[in-house]
């Protein structure tokens, strides 16, 4: 492996003089870099495919994983709303990774050979990019989950205005596409919630698809509005910006839970709609989401990576939220730059997803750091 990986990254002019621009940043490409890692954004989406060719012929590497996003992140730069390109450049023994070629409801089987490689390893961590127009993307998750031995899966959902496309080697539309890697490429990975609990656990006791009753036997709303408070319940419309169900994630600890949005309040039979779908005995947490506690956790994230890093991080990936970047941290890349305030200066790049994907899980409102040490 590379003792570090190499980054280059840039915005405001077209794909073709992006890619020189990068190019000529990569300047000179040791022969050990074998592997990349590319991030366009939204604006780029339909010239992918030309520009990833021109990447194979100008650093001879076709190995390349990654997704478009409608904004993306480079080094310590967070991109949006224009033309923007961010490229990591990574060595890798051979033997220690295989691209994950596209995977569809109908055809979520891996290879013959892939799944060889996977049997063959005790460990293997996933890069996964996913399209979110995927139907039942989480069974196809779990799907591919069960096949390969100890999966540790992580990534996120492209975002775009336009199309959606993913790389691994080729461009892909629909599915999920990445990268396996074996045990024997170091990776650390954690998650940040954009939120924090308010209350305790409760058992969703009645339900109805997404609409929930009753929670340990007592109507929803009267629950929710004990949590919350009477001010806050006197306006649901502002509060449904402010106040989440967290779904907690079966055989998990207290902070493991995805966020979904309150969309509907019933004050009369006293139910609260959820963004997801809910099953008798689901245990929901009721949760605030705000700036301040969203930087406190993610500080949280970040140490409890360093008290377990070496000295040298050789490169890192990162899916954020949409909902978070600018429009929780602000507009001058405060997201980005905190990673690096907290872990030094280390090649970086990645996406804001339509969703976040941490242990085979899918969450929301997120934030999924990888570093390769």
């Amino acid at each position: 492996m590379m003792d570090q990986f190499l980054l280059a990254h840039g915005a405001g002019q077209s794909g073709d003089k992006l890619l020189d621009d990068c190019l000529n940043q990569l300047c000179d490409i040791p022969p050990e870099a074998n592997f990349g890692f590319l991030y366009l954004s939204d604006a780029l989406a339909d010239s992918a495919g030309p520009l990833i060719e021109r990447l194979k012929r100008a650093t001879g590497i076709t190995a390349w994983v990654g997704t478009v996003g409608i904004g993306i992140i480079g080094g310590a730069t967070e991109y949006y709303d224009e033309p923007a390109m961010a490229i990591m450049l990574a060595g890798f023994n051979e033997a220690d990774y295989q691209l994950l070629p596209n995977l569809r409801e109908d055809n979520a089987s891996l290879s013959a050979g892939l799944a060889d490689w996977c049997g063959a390893n005790d460990f293997n961590v996933g890069l996964l990019h996913a399209d979110p127009q995927t139907a039942n993307l989480q069974p196809l998750l779990a799907r591919l989950d069960d096949e390969i031995p100890a999966a540790f899966l992580i990534g996120g959902i492209s975002s775009s205005r336009g199309r959606n496309a993913q790389f691994a080697e080729q461009v892909f539309q629909g599915g999920i596409s990445g990268a396996l890697f074996s045990q024997a490429v170091p990776i650390m990975t954690n998650l940040t919630q954009g939120c924090c609990p308010i209350g305790p656990r409760h058992v969703v006791t009645q339900c109805e698809s997404n609409i929930l009753h009753s929670l340990d036997d007592r109507p929803a709303l009267d629950v929710l509005t004990e949590e919350v408070g009477e001010v806050i319940a006197q306006d649901w419309q502002q509060a449904a910006g402010y106040i989440f169900a967290g779904i907690v994630n079966k055989h998990s600890d207290l902070d493991d839970y995805s966020i979904r949005q309150l969309v509907g309040i019933d004050p009369d039979s006293k139910l609260v709609a959820i963004g997801d779908h809910l099953e008798h005995n689901d245990e929901i947490i009721f949760c605030k989401r705000d700036g301040s506690t969203a930087l406190e956790d993610m500080e949280r994230m970040l140490l409890q990576l360093k008290k377990r890093c070496p000295s040298t991080i050789k490169g890192g990936v990162y899916v954020s939220c949409l909902g978070r970047g600018r429009e929780q941290f602000g507009d001058h890349s405060e997201e980005a730059r905190f990673i690096h305030s907290v872990l030094g200066d280390f090649p970086l790049v990645g996406f804001f997803a339509n969703g976040e994907i941490h242990k085979s899980a899918l969450y929301g409102f997120t934030g999924v750091l990888t570093l390769f040490v």
